[in-house]
């Protein structure tokens, strides 16, 4: 049996259950001449050697076999290795084991605080990490840990979800009137397949029979058309997609707005115009929401947050390619008259449905936008 210090995001009891699969008894523990920190740009802290600094956690003693296989296997996302310390406790001073960030890999910040990371990254990590921990035993610790931003893209767009939409047409009932039970199958990596069973409340007062479906579980995107209503001009993007190929598509090069994942703990406006620089090298100078919405709510979770973004788009500001080497983006970029690219959807050249809606809501606020450049 093993004691363990803990000092940083599992001192949250219910992530700790997540990540044991068990509830686990726990009492205060503190780590002479060490301090706990912000990790700069990460959602989780740093245990660093400080003379004359306390670093507050707890210790979990009788630690069994599995409960440090889960644990490496979830902390292992995170590069941490395990090391001897002796920590002070009421009863006294204890030997038990850390887990201790890489040196310097990443940069460190001011103090860091539970009650503020629960705050902001509580919900978030739990859900990412009851999907990292769902994969224990069938995907091996290096795979979850490539996934694990995703997952926490995922669990960030449920939270947004939780705001909800009004009724003021629709249904009073809620998702808590639906019988919902998981079935077998599916499949897990960057994108989720969810098969489950599921009756429901029907409009003539009765209940629907079980059903089986499957649900294609996605993330937020935050959509923008950038247009320069100076020039009258617009930008789309040209890239590559897979969804045309298996269509049957004989041109699966696509034009489209900017687009990419809301990142967990990111606004979609925030998404919008991180997301604008690196795909079209354009700063905005105005964002304007447009709408929100599911793009296939039959089957699938992917809501998008759509904008118009205001822009130069003169010669000398355009770019005419975008895109980040690391996520493996060939984009090339076109800049034309707005009439010509209205022109692209009778011709049916433009394809893309948000591309479409968001010429088409440009149109209705065009004339505004060009009176008041």
């Amino acid at each position: 049996m093993t004691d363990l210090f803990f000092y940083g995001t599992l001192r949250d009891a219910r992530l700790l259950e997540i990540v044991l699969g068990r509830t686990a008894a726990a009492q205060p523990a503190q780590l002479p001449d060490h301090a706990v920190v912000e990790a700069l740009g990460q959602s989780f802290p740093l245990l660093i050697a400080r003379g004359n600094a306390t670093a507050d956690g707890i210790l979990v003693r009788d630690l069994s076999d599995d409960d440090i296989a889960r644990l490496d296997f979830y902390e292992g996302a995170f590069d941490y290795a395990l090391v001897s310390v002796t920590v002070d406790t009421d009863d006294g001073a204890a030997d038990a084991l850390v887990y201790m960030p890489p040196v310097g890999r990443w940069p460190e910040g001011e103090a860091w605080s539970l009650d503020a990371w629960q705050d902001r990254w509580g919900e978030v990590s739990r859900r990412a990490a009851a999907e990292a921990m769902g994969r224990y035993g069938q995907q091996s610790g290096e795979s979850v840990r490539a996934l694990l931003p995703f997952f926490r893209n995922r669990a960030w767009a449920q939270v947004i979800a939780a705001e909800g939409a009004p009724q003021t047409l629709r249904t009073s009932r809620t998702v808590a009137d639906i019988e919902m039970r998981p079935a077998e199958g599916g499949y897990d990596g960057f994108f989720r397949l969810k098969p489950f069973h599921l009756r429901y409340p029907t409009f003539d007062g009765g209940m629907s029979e079980e059903l089986r479906r499957e649900c294609f579980v996605a993330y937020d995107v935050s959509l923008v058309l950038p247009y320069d209503p100076v020039t009258d001009c617009v930008l789309l993007v040209e890239q590559l997609r897979f969804g045309p190929i298996h269509r049957g598509d004989p041109v699966p090069w696509v034009l489209e707005v900017v687009a990419g994942m809301v990142d967990a703990g990111e606004t979609p406006e925030e998404a919008a115009l991180r997301e604008t620089r690196e795909e079209a090298r354009l700063d905005l100078t105005r964002l304007i929401r447009v709408s929100g919405g599911y793009a296939s709510p039959g089957y699938s979770t992917e809501f998008y947050h759509n904008f118009i973004g205001l822009c130069d788009l003169s010669e000398s500001a355009a770019r005419f390619s975008g895109g980040l080497d690391e996520e493996h983006e060939d984009i090339r970029n076109h800049v034309l008259r707005f009439h010509d690219a209205m022109r692209l959807i009778e011709t049916g050249e433009i394809n893309a449905v948000p591309l479409q809606m968001l010429l088409f809501a440009l149109m209705a606020r065009r004339p505004e936008l060009r009176a008041d450049a």
